[in-house]
């Protein structure tokens, strides 16, 4: 289920201003739709370049120009593809000095992860079924 966030950002004048930011919250109904708009967000090749390398990062991120460094990536496309990311909740930013610091959003990532795997095996074992083959078995026990 897609959840709104209410967060106070500022004051100007008296007048406090309210922003709505919209993020994954998994508890146990996200729907279809959100996980469709995230994988869809994903189905890009730059999108999941840049979402993988935020993910090798951890919660400390990269910066912009360090993103568009690593890939190769000219900066006014990252800067589309980490909008369109970052819509999807799957990329936060933050502001560090002069530099806007990119992570990837775990939380999202895990309540798309959860969603997939919710029923995973029909709520049986989920052991692989195919084992990989042992050297100490017999390959023929007669």
């Amino acid at each position: 289920m897609r959840s709104m966030r209410l967060s106070r950002m500022g004051a100007c004048s008296g007048a406090i201003y309210l922003y709505m930011f919209p993020y994954f919250h998994y508890n146990g109904n996200m729907e279809s739709k959100d996980v469709i708009t995230a994988l869809s967000a994903l189905a890009q090749e730059s999108r999941l370049a840049v979402f993988r390398l935020l993910v090798q990062a951890g919660p400390a991120g990269l910066s912009a120009g360090r993103i568009a460094e690593t890939l190769a990536i000219p900066p006014s496309s990252l800067s589309f593809h980490l909008k369109e990311l970052n819509r999807t909740g799957l990329v936060e930013s933050r502001q560090e000095s002069r530099f806007i610091i990119y992570s990837a959003h775990f939380d999202t990532m895990n309540g798309i992860v959860a969603y997939l795997t919710e029923n995973c095996c029909g709520g049986g074992s989920c052991e692989p079924v195919c084992h990989p083959d042992r050297s100490d078995t017999p390959r023929n026990p007669a």
